[in-house]
Protein backbone atom coordinates (compact mmCIF):
# COMPACT_ATOMS: atom_id res chain seq x y z
CA UNK A 1 0.00 0.00 0.00
CA UNK A 2 1.43 3.24 -0.64
CA UNK A 3 0.70 6.96 0.48
CA UNK A 4 -0.94 9.03 -1.70
CA UNK A 5 0.28 12.57 -1.52
CA UNK A 6 -1.48 15.25 0.17
CA UNK A 7 -2.72 17.09 -2.46
CA UNK A 8 -4.41 14.30 -4.04
CA UNK A 9 -5.69 12.81 -1.21
CA UNK A 10 -7.71 16.30 -0.24
CA UNK A 11 -8.29 16.28 -4.20
CA UNK A 12 -10.54 12.98 -3.79
CA UNK A 13 -14.43 13.87 -3.34
CA UNK A 14 -16.46 12.04 -1.22
CA UNK A 15 -20.32 12.12 -1.76
CA UNK A 16 -21.14 11.79 1.84
CA UNK A 17 -19.64 15.35 2.17
CA UNK A 18 -22.29 17.09 0.14
CA UNK A 19 -24.73 15.54 3.24
CA UNK A 20 -24.78 19.03 5.08
CA UNK A 21 -25.39 21.04 1.56
CA UNK A 22 -28.28 17.80 0.79
CA UNK A 23 -29.98 18.77 3.85
CA UNK A 24 -29.97 22.75 3.11
CA UNK A 25 -31.58 22.04 -0.37
CA UNK A 26 -34.18 19.85 0.94
CA UNK A 27 -34.88 22.32 4.16
CA UNK A 28 -35.34 24.86 1.00
CA UNK A 29 -37.55 22.44 -0.94
CA UNK A 30 -39.46 21.56 2.04
CA UNK A 31 -40.47 25.13 2.88
CA UNK A 32 -41.79 25.83 -0.21
CA UNK A 33 -43.42 22.78 -1.00
CA UNK A 34 -45.53 23.16 2.26
CA UNK A 35 -46.39 26.79 1.75
CA UNK A 36 -44.46 28.50 4.38
CA UNK A 37 -43.36 31.50 2.21
CA UNK A 38 -46.59 32.34 2.68
CA UNK A 39 -45.83 33.59 6.32
CA UNK A 40 -42.73 36.01 4.40
CA UNK A 41 -44.95 38.20 3.72
CA UNK A 42 -46.78 41.82 4.31
CA UNK A 43 -50.72 40.55 4.42
CA UNK A 44 -49.41 37.15 6.72
CA UNK A 45 -47.95 40.15 9.37
CA UNK A 46 -51.19 42.48 8.83
CA UNK A 47 -53.56 39.99 9.27
CA UNK A 48 -52.01 38.51 12.29
CA UNK A 49 -50.49 41.58 14.40
CA UNK A 50 -53.03 41.13 17.51
CA UNK A 51 -52.33 37.41 17.55
CA UNK A 52 -48.48 38.13 17.44
CA UNK A 53 -48.23 41.19 19.74
CA UNK A 54 -50.65 39.69 22.27
CA UNK A 55 -48.08 36.27 22.27
CA UNK A 56 -44.97 38.22 22.66
CA UNK A 57 -46.26 40.24 25.41
CA UNK A 58 -47.29 37.18 27.27
CA UNK A 59 -44.22 35.05 26.18
CA UNK A 60 -41.76 37.71 25.52
CA UNK A 61 -38.39 35.09 26.73
CA UNK A 62 -39.82 32.73 24.43
CA UNK A 63 -40.71 34.58 21.48
CA UNK A 64 -37.07 36.22 21.31
CA UNK A 65 -35.80 32.51 21.18
CA UNK A 66 -38.20 31.75 18.33
CA UNK A 67 -37.20 34.57 16.67
CA UNK A 68 -33.38 33.76 16.44
CA UNK A 69 -34.33 30.20 15.79
CA UNK A 70 -36.44 31.15 12.85
CA UNK A 71 -34.31 33.49 11.58
CA UNK A 72 -31.21 30.91 11.96
CA UNK A 73 -33.43 28.46 10.13
CA UNK A 74 -34.73 30.86 7.27
CA UNK A 75 -30.47 31.84 6.92
CA UNK A 76 -29.47 28.59 7.11
CA UNK A 77 -31.82 27.93 3.80
CA UNK A 78 -31.26 30.61 2.28
CA UNK A 79 -35.00 31.52 1.76
CA UNK A 80 -35.07 34.69 -0.12
CA UNK A 81 -37.65 37.35 1.48
CA UNK A 82 -36.14 37.31 4.81
CA UNK A 83 -36.48 41.29 4.99
CA UNK A 84 -40.07 40.60 6.09
CA UNK A 85 -39.13 38.77 9.21
CA UNK A 86 -36.86 41.69 10.02
CA UNK A 87 -39.97 44.05 9.72
CA UNK A 88 -41.92 41.76 11.46
CA UNK A 89 -39.51 41.80 14.40
CA UNK A 90 -39.10 45.32 14.15
CA UNK A 91 -42.87 45.55 15.11
CA UNK A 92 -43.06 43.23 17.59
CA UNK A 93 -39.70 44.14 19.55
CA UNK A 94 -38.62 47.24 18.46
CA UNK A 95 -35.89 48.62 16.55
CA UNK A 96 -32.91 48.43 18.59
CA UNK A 97 -34.43 44.82 19.82
CA UNK A 98 -34.87 43.83 16.59
CA UNK A 99 -31.46 44.74 15.22
CA UNK A 100 -30.09 42.47 18.00
CA UNK A 101 -31.77 39.78 17.22
CA UNK A 102 -31.91 39.96 13.55
CA UNK A 103 -27.86 40.19 13.90
CA UNK A 104 -27.65 37.55 16.27
CA UNK A 105 -29.97 34.94 14.16
CA UNK A 106 -28.36 35.79 10.58
CA UNK A 107 -24.70 35.50 11.78
CA UNK A 108 -25.11 32.04 12.70
CA UNK A 109 -27.07 30.75 9.87
CA UNK A 110 -24.80 32.47 7.34
CA UNK A 111 -22.45 30.61 9.56
CA UNK A 112 -23.87 27.21 8.88
CA UNK A 113 -24.14 27.50 5.29
CA UNK A 114 -20.40 28.97 5.41
CA UNK A 115 -19.28 25.41 7.07
CA UNK A 116 -21.41 23.46 4.96
CA UNK A 117 -19.99 24.71 1.96
CA UNK A 118 -16.55 24.65 3.16
CA UNK A 119 -16.94 20.58 4.44
CA UNK A 120 -18.80 19.83 1.27
CA UNK A 121 -16.34 20.84 -1.61
CA UNK A 122 -14.46 23.86 -0.06
CA UNK A 123 -11.22 21.57 0.09
CA UNK A 124 -12.13 19.88 -2.97
CA UNK A 125 -11.99 23.03 -4.87
CA UNK A 126 -9.13 24.56 -3.10
CA UNK A 127 -6.97 21.36 -4.40
CA UNK A 128 -8.44 21.54 -8.29
CA UNK A 129 -7.75 25.20 -8.40
CA UNK A 130 -5.22 26.71 -10.90
CA UNK A 131 -3.08 29.32 -10.90
CA UNK A 132 -6.21 32.25 -11.54
CA UNK A 133 -7.65 30.66 -8.72
CA UNK A 134 -4.92 30.49 -6.15
CA UNK A 135 -4.46 34.44 -6.97
CA UNK A 136 -7.68 35.32 -6.94
CA UNK A 137 -7.92 33.51 -3.25
CA UNK A 138 -4.83 34.94 -2.03
CA UNK A 139 -5.95 38.58 -2.85
CA UNK A 140 -9.09 38.01 -0.90
CA UNK A 141 -7.63 36.56 1.59
CA UNK A 142 -5.46 39.14 2.42
CA UNK A 143 -8.26 41.81 2.79
CA UNK A 144 -10.89 39.46 3.35
CA UNK A 145 -12.81 41.49 5.90
CA UNK A 146 -12.73 44.65 4.51
CA UNK A 147 -14.12 42.37 1.18
CA UNK A 148 -16.60 40.78 3.45
CA UNK A 149 -17.82 44.12 5.23
CA UNK A 150 -18.14 45.57 1.19
CA UNK A 151 -20.20 42.63 0.12
CA UNK A 152 -22.55 42.97 3.33
CA UNK A 153 -22.76 46.69 3.86
CA UNK A 154 -23.82 47.17 -0.22
CA UNK A 155 -25.92 44.46 -1.46
CA UNK A 156 -24.27 44.00 -4.57
CA UNK A 157 -24.99 40.12 -4.32
CA UNK A 158 -27.45 38.12 -2.74
CA UNK A 159 -26.82 37.33 0.70
CA UNK A 160 -26.59 33.70 0.42
CA UNK A 161 -23.82 34.13 -2.63
CA UNK A 162 -22.12 35.93 0.23
CA UNK A 163 -22.44 33.04 2.61
CA UNK A 164 -20.69 30.37 -0.16
CA UNK A 165 -17.82 32.19 -1.73
CA UNK A 166 -16.02 32.62 1.14
CA UNK A 167 -16.39 29.09 1.85
CA UNK A 168 -14.82 28.48 -1.06
CA UNK A 169 -12.10 31.33 -0.83
CA UNK A 170 -10.19 29.86 2.28
CA UNK A 171 -11.68 32.87 4.17
CA UNK A 172 -11.05 32.60 8.24
CA UNK A 173 -14.13 31.17 9.92
CA UNK A 174 -13.63 34.49 12.48
CA UNK A 175 -13.46 36.79 9.85
CA UNK A 176 -16.20 35.37 8.32
CA UNK A 177 -18.31 35.98 11.35
CA UNK A 178 -17.20 39.31 12.75
CA UNK A 179 -17.69 40.67 8.64
CA UNK A 180 -20.80 39.52 9.00
CA UNK A 181 -21.97 40.39 11.83
CA UNK A 182 -20.88 44.08 11.92
CA UNK A 183 -21.83 44.26 8.04
CA UNK A 184 -25.48 43.62 8.46
CA UNK A 185 -25.69 45.72 11.02
CA UNK A 186 -26.72 48.87 9.30
CA UNK A 187 -29.38 46.98 6.84
CA UNK A 188 -30.83 45.37 9.69
CA UNK A 189 -31.51 48.73 11.72
CA UNK A 190 -33.03 50.43 8.74
CA UNK A 191 -35.73 47.59 8.43
CA UNK A 192 -36.20 46.95 11.71
CA UNK A 193 -37.04 50.87 11.47
CA UNK A 194 -39.67 50.51 9.01
CA UNK A 195 -41.04 47.26 10.72
CA UNK A 196 -41.25 49.66 14.28
CA UNK A 197 -43.85 52.19 12.21
CA UNK A 198 -45.83 49.03 10.69
CA UNK A 199 -48.99 49.86 13.00
CA UNK A 200 -49.33 52.98 11.72
CA UNK A 201 -49.16 52.28 8.16
CA UNK A 202 -51.52 49.54 8.67
CA UNK A 203 -54.12 51.43 10.42
CA UNK A 204 -54.01 54.08 7.43
CA UNK A 205 -53.82 51.29 4.83
CA UNK A 206 -50.63 51.44 3.09
CA UNK A 207 -47.49 49.24 2.41
CA UNK A 208 -44.34 49.27 3.97
CA UNK A 209 -41.79 51.02 1.60
CA UNK A 210 -38.95 48.72 1.10
CA UNK A 211 -36.98 51.07 -1.50
CA UNK A 212 -36.20 53.32 1.97
CA UNK A 213 -32.59 51.62 1.77
CA UNK A 214 -31.93 53.66 -1.11
CA UNK A 215 -33.05 57.09 -0.13
CA UNK A 216 -30.21 59.19 -0.37
CA UNK A 217 -29.96 59.88 3.41
CA UNK A 218 -30.17 56.02 4.51
CA UNK A 219 -27.84 54.68 0.92
CA UNK A 220 -24.80 57.57 1.26
CA UNK A 221 -23.83 57.02 4.58
CA UNK A 222 -23.95 53.07 4.10
CA UNK A 223 -21.79 53.63 0.91
CA UNK A 224 -19.44 55.47 2.77
CA UNK A 225 -18.87 52.81 5.38
CA UNK A 226 -18.10 50.73 3.14
CA UNK A 227 -15.68 53.03 1.48
CA UNK A 228 -14.62 52.80 5.04
CA UNK A 229 -13.95 49.71 5.00
CA UNK A 230 -11.80 49.54 1.69
CA UNK A 231 -8.95 52.09 3.42
CA UNK A 232 -7.02 49.41 4.71
CA UNK A 233 -7.03 47.76 0.82
CA UNK A 234 -6.09 51.44 -0.53
CA UNK A 235 -3.23 51.82 2.49
CA UNK A 236 -1.78 48.23 1.88
CA UNK A 237 -1.78 48.85 -2.37
CA UNK A 238 0.31 52.48 -2.10
CA UNK A 239 2.07 50.56 1.01
CA UNK A 240 3.18 47.64 -1.44
CA UNK A 241 3.77 50.30 -4.71
CA UNK A 242 6.55 52.83 -2.34
CA UNK A 243 7.95 49.44 -1.68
Amino acid sequence: MTNDPPETATARFSPWRLLPLAVIAVGLVAFFAFGMDAYMSFEALRDRREVLLEWKTEHHGLAVFYFIGIYVLITAISVPGAVWLTIAGGFLFGVVECTTLVVIGATLGALAVFLAARYAIGDYLHAKAGPAMRRMEEGFQENALSYLLVLRLVPLFPFWLVNLVPAFLGVPIRTFAIGTFFGIIPGSFVFAGVGNGLGAVIDGGGMPDLSIIFEPEILFPIIGLAVLALVPVAYKKLKAQKA
